[in-house]
């Protein structure tokens, strides 16, 4: 057969790109631009071809997919199903080992499998720690869980839904959402009877990660609450319907010059009766706020001075310490939060008195305290005179505090807080996030409802929008991973270009002919072990782009059933484990766990192999020829 001189170009840039992708050294959503844009200038595809992968289902799907999933992560619900889980395991290391993978496979069948690991890595880590017990047996199969786990349901992972819009544009039937779990289940058997024993031979030689537990970006909140002894100075009142605060302002009671007390925040019970909404709000107070009967008010100061404001003033003390323990319930950061600032020596507040800063009227913010070199302020600072170089804990909404950055000439917000408010799970959101999710999932399922799948991921990421677990559209935006859905996007026209040019005929024809004549059997394992390599060094979502049309092809040319194939692309796509970049996350344990690439060659390369071999045999009993 001879090809053309648009073939030979076409396989020139296909093979170009994929070099770049092996070298790592340009980024991948780059790559897959330069060389859409290549076949457009070259005249092999058509603008509106090229293009076509945006507007692609599984694109859009993709994008909502990630909104849920950030979701998830946001309101701490991925989190606490994790812990509980974990924490059956007790010391006992395999059982630990086979809970880690089992949690993460679930977690990975409805999520990305990089946020999974990005979620499960802290928890995993700690709870070694705390069990003593190696990390390094544990990082590596868990970033193998989460690939296994996305062969549990259709959206688990691109392949997936790469192989399912193959079969459809071929006139097949649409796969359900369950298609994938039988093989995703004997996958994750079998990865479980190899890892059990190979984690103890072949990854026992590494300890805790250093970079892990050492990488800081400034001070976290709860190092700020230690740091100025904030649980140790902080008293919540509650007013009674007698109390001479009602219906009072917080000038009117003058409780900072009568009992040296600065009020931080007062929480109120919220007027809707939702159980699935959060039922107390937070509020930054002001000169002119309004006390009502059964606020909660957050005091700072002496503690005689607080028993003296609840006797003179018929008021309930709630609590006398904050312990470790419930530190977290009383430090809330959801709405209200806290931070460093550093006084400039061009700041019109040098030598001014804190009463006099009017940083709550101009920015809404309160003063809880004053590091000044090695020593710290913390009471009676209303009447303290700031200086250049102060550091100054400040408290209220991060987006005062955000209003605050912009004041660099005179105040500079020291670390990241509003990354540190992002870290902060909106829990009270958990229920609602789960049912959203479950409605997706029951609509995925069941094709009896009218919706289909992306759009009701749409539905499901909009959501997720409106009902607050996510805290704005700007942070549900953050949680979409671009380079991904641009490398998608960009490697998709390539499939279509490899079709248009007659080099996916030219690859089926020759698979084909070497291999068909033999058995179908021989022809699906060239097909899986084609698609393994080609893994392991190109990404997974771009290997099935380009081996889901071929394999489709090569099984129509011998008249048999395709699934079977196109299921071999995307399982051999997605269970690459003998290089640390052929997936994301094996890419992410690498350093916490202290594995060298030959980790991942003596450990992965073995399961590689003994997964594909178990694969070319189920897969056809599932999948008939």
């Amino acid at each position: 057969m001879q090809i053309s001189f648009e073939a030979i170009v076409t396989i020139v840039i296909l093979l170009t790109s994929a070099a770049f992708f092996m070298s790592g050294k340009v980024r991948s959503d780059l790559v897959a631009m330069c060389s859409l844009i290549f076949l457009i200038l070259l005249g092999i595809l058509t603008p509106t071809e090229a293009l076509s992968g945006f507007s692609n289902s599984v694109v859009i799907m993709m994008i909502g997919l990630f909104v849920v999933g950030g979701a998830i992560f946001q309101t701490g619900l991925a989190k606490m199903i994790s812990s509980r889980i974990l924490h059956l395991a007790g010391n006992n290391e395999t059982k630990l080992l086979i809970l880690v993978m089992c949690v993460t496979a679930f977690i990975g069948a409805f999520v990305s499998n990089t946020g999974t690991v990005a979620l499960m890595l802290p928890i995993v880590v700690s709870m070694a720690m705390s069990s003593n017990i190696n990390t390094s047996r544990l990082l590596m199969p868990l970033a193998f869980a989460s690939s296994m786990g996305g062969m549990l349901t259709i959206i688990g992972t691109p392949p997936n839904l790469i192989i399912d819009g193959e079969l459809v544009k071929a006139g097949y039937s649409k796969l359900s959402f369950f298609s994938f779990t039988p093989v995703g289940l004997i996958g994750l058997i079998v990865g479980l009877l190899f890892l059990i024993p190979a984690s103890k031979f072949f990854l026992s030689k590494k300890g805790t990660s250093d970079a892990l537990e050492n990488k800081k970006e400034g001070k976290s909140l709860n190092d700020l609450v230690n740091e100025y002894q904030l649980s140790t100075n902080l008293y919540r009142i509650q007013i009674n319907a007698n109390s001479t605060f009602v219906k009072k302002s917080i000038k009117d009671i003058n409780i900072s010059q009568k009992y040296q007390l600065s009020v931080l925040e007062i929480r109120r019970k919220s007027t809707t009766n939702n159980p699935f909404f959060k039922t107390t709000n937070q509020e930054v107070v002001s000169a002119g706020t309004i006390i009502f009967e059964g606020d909660i008010l957050y005091l700072q100061g002496r503690f005689d001075n607080v028993q003296r404001a609840c006797s003179e003033n018929n008021l309930t003390l709630l609590d006398v310490h904050h312990t470790e323990e419930n530190r977290s319930e009383v430090f809330d950061f959801n709405q209200i939060g806290i931070a460093e600032v550093l006084i400039m020596p061009t700041s019109k507040l040098v030598n001014i008195p804190v009463k006099e800063s009017k940083l709550r009227e101009l920015f809404g913010l309160n003063i809880l305290g004053i590091q000044r070199q090695d020593r710290y302020i913390l009471q009676n600072l209303k009447d303290e005179k700031m200086h250049t170089g102060d550091i100054l804990l400040v408290q209220g909404t991060w987006e005062r505090i955000a209003k605050l950055s912009q004041e660099r000439s005179s105040l500079l917000v020291l670390g990241q807080p509003l990354s540190e408010a992002s870290k902060v799970t909106l829990n009270h959101k958990a229920p609602i996030v789960a049912f959203i999710m479950v409605a997706m999932i029951f609509t995925m399922m069941f094709d009896f409802i009218p919706i289909s799948p992306v759009t009701a991921v749409l539905i499901a990421s909009v959501l997720m929008v409106i009902s607050g677990a996510l805290r704005n559209v700007e942070a549900a935006y953050k949680t979409i991973n671009w380079e991904s859905i641009v490398l998608i996007a960009g490697m998709l026209p390539m499939a279509l270009a490899l079709e248009k040019t007659g080099v996916s005929n030219l690859v089926s024809e020759t698979l084909v002919g070497s291999l068909g004549k033999y058995s179908p059997y021989v022809l699906l394992a060239g097909i899986y072990f084609t698609t393994s390599l080609m893994t392991m060094f190109i990404s997974n979502t771009a290997t099935a782009v380009l081996l889901a049309p071929i394999a489709l092809q090569s099984a129509t040319s011998l008249s048999i059933n395709p699934q079977a194939f196109l299921f071999a692309v995307a399982i051999a796509a997605s269970m690459c484990f003998a290089s640390p970049f052929s997936t994301p996350p094996n890419a992410l344990v690498m350093s916490a766990g202290r594995y060298t690439f030959m980790d991942y060659v003596k450990v992965g390369l073995p399961l590689q192999i003994i997964m594909g071999i178990v694969m070319i045999f189920v897969l056809p009993l599932l999948f008939p020829f």
